[in-house]
């Protein structure tokens, strides 16, 4: 598996667990929603409100890859979020549809990036005004694992709230998934 195959692979996980996660909380009440749980970004509200601003962010940058990626043609030119801390939205309802958009332009997008797109050096400025410089493959890798990352979060308060996202592992999309193998 290479870089490319990752980054689908991780689009998709990303979608999947997305959809899981919205579905266990959705479950709850909008105060058990909204509750304060002593986490990083608060609540189960707060910390999907930080994902959705930090994907936004990484986006905006990965818009301005000279790829001129098409599906993230609608970012380019818009301000990216400043506040990692910023809400998106307010309910559950209205995040969850804002997330479903962002991943289709999230698989939307990483079917467009090719092998070549990966070593170009990015140069971007963080959300504290520093200028930065990396390659745009190792930022993918970044990008995905730091929705994992707070996904991880989002299910431990969701356990907490009594609800279950069930399993989350990656291997449990890749066993879904048809294999090569298996197609004989």
């Amino acid at each position: 598996m290479n870089l490319l195959e990752h980054t689908r692979l991780m689009a998709d996980y990303n979608r999947w667990m997305n959809q899981r996660v919205y579905a266990a909380a959705a479950r709850l009440t909008p105060e058990a929603v909204t509750q304060d749980r002593g986490a990083f970004f608060g609540s189960i509200l707060g910390t999907l409100n930080h994902l959705m601003v930090a994907d936004r962010i990484w986006l905006r940058r990965f818009a301005e890859h000279p790829a001129r990626f098409a599906a993230l043609e609608p970012l380019r030119g818009q301000p990216a979020p400043t506040d990692l801390r910023a809400v998106q939205h307010d309910t559950l309802p209205a995040l969850r549809a804002a997330r479903e958009q962002l991943d289709a332009t999230i698989a939307d997008w990483a079917g467009e990036v090719s092998e070549a797109d990966l070593d170009h050096v990015l140069v971007y400025t963080n959300t504290k005004g520093a200028l930065w410089r990396q390659p745009f493959g190792l930022l993918l890798m970044h990008f995905f694992n730091h929705q994992t990352h707070h996904r991880g979060q989002v299910t431990t308060l969701l356990t907490q709230a009594g609800e279950d996202v069930g399993g989350t592992d990656l291997l449990e999309l890749i066993l879904a998934r048809p294999s090569a193998e298996s197609q004989g």
